[in-house]
């Protein structure tokens, strides 16, 4: 089930050279965003996200991207935002070196 909830990298950027602005969480540390990132992307860092829960709260029935480096900390992500009652967040499997690569 988790695995459906997944997204790639490809898949991603075909997404967004259609033209497409889905909702991608970035949430590694603030200086890893500044050194790279996916354009669009908004910085919640693994760390502060059960305090910006708020402001998420129009999100939660809409699909969600989270990333980080690796894919690690996203994946503990999305289960945080998934308990909080988000329906449809996806992880991007291998992060932003995935998808740099």
């Amino acid at each position: 089930m988790i695995a459906s909830a997944d997204i790639t990298a490809e898949e991603l950027k075909e997404r967004l050279s259609k033209g497409e602005t889905p909702v991608i969480i970035d949430v590694r540390e603030d200086w890893e965003h500044q050194e790279a990132n996916i354009p669009g992307a908004k910085n919640i860092p693994l760390g502060t996200l059960p305090q910006c829960l708020d402001e998420l709260e129009d999100l939660k029935d809409a699909e969600v991207i989270v990333q980080c480096r690796s894919g690690a900390r996203s994946a503990s992500a999305r289960a945080f935002l998934m308990q909080q009652g988000f329906s449809n967040v996806r992880n991007l499997v291998g992060g932003f070196m995935a998808y740099q690569g």
